[in-house]
């Protein structure tokens, strides 16, 4: 297994931000109900069971969501990755979810906004590669 990695710059350096298949939703979910097969993430919160869930499992009205994520191995203790990539993407006014796992950060965007997010982040990772 990879050491974390907890330098800012060399985790922006580092991301090689992936398109994910298929597209998700962020759902309010009964928590006596089984998860519907493919959900991505939970969240236990104030008003209820948060979910991401396959946008087939939501309801008509959810707003359709991609993932992108965030191939370096980031330190849970890292500082900065989440603030760079969530500030380049509202200075392009694209909404960013941000949701952290053990080895990976994930950013989710409107489907729409999907390509122009990638290549958004994939700029700032060069920017990041060619300052060093």
């Amino acid at each position: 297994m990879k050491t974390p990695v907890k330098d800012t710059g060399a985790m922006i350096s580092g991301m090689h931000p992936d398109l994910q298949p298929g597209e998700f939703a962020f759902v309010v979910w009964p928590e006596n109900k089984p998860w519907p097969e493919g959900t991505r993430a939970s969240c236990v919160e104030a008003e209820g069971l948060s979910l991401v869930v396959p946008i087939a499992a939501a309801p008509q009205d959810a707003v359709a969501m991609r993932c992108i994520t965030l191939q370096v191995h980031s330190s849970l203790e890292g500082v900065g990755l989440t603030a760079a990539v969530s500030s380049a993407l509202a200075q392009a006014g694209i909404p960013a979810n941000m949701v952290a796992g053990y080895h990976h950060d994930h950013v989710y965007v409107p489907s729409g906004c999907s390509q122009d997010a990638l290549n958004i982040l994939q700029d700032l990772q060069d920017l990041q590669r060619s300052s060093k």
